[in-house]
């Protein structure tokens, strides 16, 4: 998701904040997938999105740090790490395309986040025995430049699976209209709740990437995300390892009848 622009800034002013929180060290891995696939995810009132015809899905990994809830930190709660399965839509509203995200399935470590999320959101929450650690050193390699190396990994099915990345150098700034800001600006969310699409809105600045990285997957697709995903998500078509920033989620509005 990416910074709200121009033409809803009053839409966001209108619409009080749910979460503030920092996203950190965000690994994402990007794979081509059939659109049949997704047709049954796709909430009503949206439609899949694509880059340069392509349909892309992907696995996000990061770290979700100072969480406040309706600007209260609860205790326990407002430092732990996210991994997600995410798809690409967008709304026509007037002449403008609203771009937004849908998720498939997102794995947290705490059973009250995912609980809320279920209940306020729509948002398809599970909760699992969950980790992560960053940190920054030489490449093992000789490479004169520093790596970030990130891991994030989680138990399921009594197995340990895990999203990792080495990312090489410094960030460096999105360029505008690549595909890489295809994937990581996004203003909003989607998703079904109580028989009806909600649309929210997710606010941050322009994130910074790596490019130069090495990013990998290492989990039961097709018991994690369900069988349909199995075949697509075995060699991705893109990485890339983003800073991250502070954000802001806010409440979702109903729209229409999902179908």
């Amino acid at each position: 998701m990416g910074p709200a622009k121009a033409s809803v800034a009053g839409e966001a002013s209108a619409t009080r904040p749910f979460l503030t929180a920092n996203w950190r060290h965000l690994v994402m891995l990007n794979f081509e997938i059939d659109p049949d696939v997704l047709k049954p995810w796709v909430p009503g009132g949206v439609e899949l999105d694509t880059w340069q015809g392509e349909t892309l899905v992907s696995v996000v990994g990061f770290e979700f740090l100072g969480t406040r809830v309706l600007g209260v930190g609860i205790p326990g709660h407002r430092d732990f790490h996210e991994v997600n399965l995410r798809f690409y839509v967008r709304r026509k509203v007037g002449s403008e395309w609203r771009r937004g995200v849908v998720f498939v399935k997102e794995l947290v470590p705490r059973r009250a986040v995912a609980w809320v999320a279920r209940r306020l959101y729509g948002e398809r929450y599970a909760a699992a025995r969950m980790n992560g650690v960053v940190w920054r050193g030489k490449s093992p390699y000789d490479a004169p430049e520093w790596a970030t190396y990130i891991r994030y990994w989680w138990r399921a099915g009594g197995l340990y699976e895990g999203l990792f990345a080495e990312a090489m150098g410094d960030p460096k700034p999105v360029a505008e209209g690549s595909e890489v800001a295809f994937l990581v600006d996004h203003t909003y969310g989607y998703s079904v709740c109580r028989g009806a699409t909600l649309e929210y809105m997710v606010e941050h600045p322009c994130w910074r990437v790596w490019l130069d990285c090495d990013v990998r997957l290492e989990c039961d697709v097709g018991r994690l995300y369900g069988e349909p995903f199995r075949e697509y998500l075995q060699e991705p078509c893109s990485a890339l390892v983003a800073e991250g920033s502070p954000v802001v989620v806010r409440w979702g509005r109903r729209l229409e009848a999902a179908g």
